[in-house]
């Protein structure tokens, strides 16, 4: 059977589908053949509803948005979220009151799926209209339970508009086609489209989609394909329109950000020091994860990259299993002295660096001596963010076919990982210390705003409106096993590192001066706005 990612994909334009006859089939089948008018079908692939509802403008309705998984699926929902709200339609934080849900999948593990493939039958019980969109859709679109939903592939969120719009008419379409400049493959769609941030004080930039690797445990590789860097100057561009719209902070992200460039020319360092000269000072940039394999050749400029003061240090490098032989069978294309050899080097040279990590606990053919070698791993580093996962086979992939290790003993093994990590804690030793930290965000139970320091440690501080989206200086007073507790130092300096005024929580980035309330009375962008579709539809005579 042939995997999902090879199939023959519909796409929003296609006429023909693969149950279409043949040509040889028509030319004898022509006798039987009788002349009617022909419909106008533009941009309708499938009809989903059996009766034909009430006319109605798309644009007027609500949507809600909801994404799984990495910050670079969060910045392609922002983009979606964005362009729809530039072209009139409302972007609710409520799902019941939606007409639309919009849900943006995670493939990396089966609880990510699990809880897409529920919410899709959820707003289903709830007659909500339903397009999906991320990495699930894109590497399996004939999968059963997406059968007449309508999809936008990962590299066409830029068009979530048409989509939407014929969603809302009951049509069901579909958009999963790559993006190509002269026979090449881009990164994906323009990064200066409208946008709502989730966060109006934080930029996500994905660099690049896709990696270079072939891990035989990985599905996002189906659905992202290989390696497609954004040009530097595109990049740089982003982050600079993202500053003066008062953001603070900018988040990089990819796949893996380690390998960007490589299909372009450049590298992460040439990257990274084009941006930094945009960082204004108190705002920060953080990295995001990169394999071993590629930081490995740029030890030295990395280091000076990551002792910039406007660049946190922190490195997010994944090592999935100490183990070599499990690292042979993942394919992951380097040995644990080598992920020992970046940490080391890293350490030594960026004293206080947090290192962030991922581990695969019972991955198939791991064996007792192997989650042993892993163990000792993390006794050694004691890494202060630690994300551990549960082998889970995704369909598809080359792991899924190896000998399974039993689901007790995943479990056993994800459990003894999990109390080594809980045993020790990082920042009991920062007691006392006097930091200086950038306020971000909300705490989870609302109770404090989250602040970091230069080495990205979440310091929690009092929820004073005049501390968000400042520098300020704390004196840590508390340690838990993921945070600080800082307690401002009176009269010093409270630092505003935005040049310009953030966006409000909801508005569009790209369109300044207008709001929600505004885009719904008037056109603001290249979007066709409410009026233009009346207009449109008045000239077609379907008014």
């Amino acid at each position: 059977m042939p995997a999902a990612c090879d199939s023959l994909l519909d796409d929003i334009e296609d006429m023909v589908t693969s149950h279409d006859p043949t040509p040889h089939e028509r030319q004898f089948a022509r006798r039987s053949i009788v002349p009617r008018p022909r419909k106008h079908q533009r941009l309708i692939l499938n009809r989903v509803d059996s009766d034909f509802p009430p006319l109605v403008i798309p644009g007027t309705q609500k949507v809600w948005v909801r994404t799984w998984g990495c910050s670079h699926n969060s910045s392609d929902g922002e983009y979606m979220a964005g362009q729809l709200a530039a072209s009139g339609y409302k972007i609710t934080e409520n799902p019941s009151d939606a007409d639309l849900w919009l849900l943006n999948s995670c493939t990396v593990k089966n609880p990510a799926e699990d809880h897409f493939r529920n919410s899709i039958k959820k707003a289903q019980e709830q007659n909500k209209k339903v397009v999906v969109a991320g990495c699930v859709p894109q590497a399996q679109p004939r999968t059963d339970y997406l059968k007449d939903l309508s999809i936008i592939g990962v590299q066409q969120i830029d068009r979530v508009v048409e989509v939407v719009d014929e969603a809302i008419k009951g049509h069901s379409v579909r958009l999963l086609g790559q993006k190509k400049e002269k026979g090449k493959r881009l990164g994906g769609a323009r990064l200066d489209l409208p946008k709502i941030r989730k966060n109006p004080l934080i930029e996500i930039i994905s660099v690049n989609t896709g990696c270079l690797n072939a891990c035989t445990y990985c599905k996002t590789k189906h659905a992202r394909g290989d390696l497609a860097s954004y040009p530097i100057e595109e990049l740089v561009e982003r982050a600079r329109q993202s500053f003066q719209e008062g953001i603070c902070e900018i988040w990089l992200t990819s796949e893996d950000t380690g390998a960007y460039g490589r299909d372009i020319g450049t590298d992460l360092p040439s990257l990274l020091w084009e941006l930094v000269k945009e960082i204004p000072e108190g705002a920060m940039l953080r990295l995001g994860m990169t394999n071993p394999p590629y930081i490995l050749e740029h030890l030295e400029e990395m280091v000076r990259i990551l002792q910039h003061p406007r660049v946190y240090g922190f490195l997010h490098v994944p090592v999935q299993s100490a183990s070599d032989s499990v690292l042979m069978d993942m394919k992951r294309e380097y040995c644990c002295a080598d992920f020992r050899r970046v940490i080391d080097f890293l350490q030594e040279r960026v004293p206080g660096i947090t290192i962030a990590t991922d581990i695969i606990c019972g991955f198939p053919g791991e064996t007792e001596e192997d989650f042993e070698q892993t163990m000792e791993l993390v006794r050694q580093y004691r890494f202060p963010s630690l994300f551990i996962n549960q082998f889970y086979p995704r369909p598809g992939t080359p792991a899924a076919k190896m000998e399974q290790v039993p689901a007790h003993v995943k479990k056993q093994r994800t459990k003894e990982l999990s109390a080594l990590f809980h045993s020790y804690k990082p920042y009991d030793h920062k007691i006392g210390e006097r930091q200086r930290v950038l306020v971000t965000e909300d705490s989870f139970d609302s109770q404090y705003y989250v602040a970091h320091n230069k080495f990205y440690e979440q310091v929690l501080v009092p929820k004073k409106p005049e501390f968000k989206g400042k520098m300020i200086e704390v004196d840590i007073y508390e340690a838990g096993k993921h945070y600080m507790k800082g307690r401002p130092v009176e009269d010093a300096r409270v630092f505003t590192p935005s040049i310009a005024q953030p966006l409000q929580k909801g508005q569009v980035s790209g369109l300044p001066q207008v709001s929600l309330l505004d885009l719904t009375s008037q056109p603001v962008c290249d979007c066709p706005s409410v009026e233009h579709r009346r207009k449109s539809m008045k000239s077609r005579g379907l008014t």
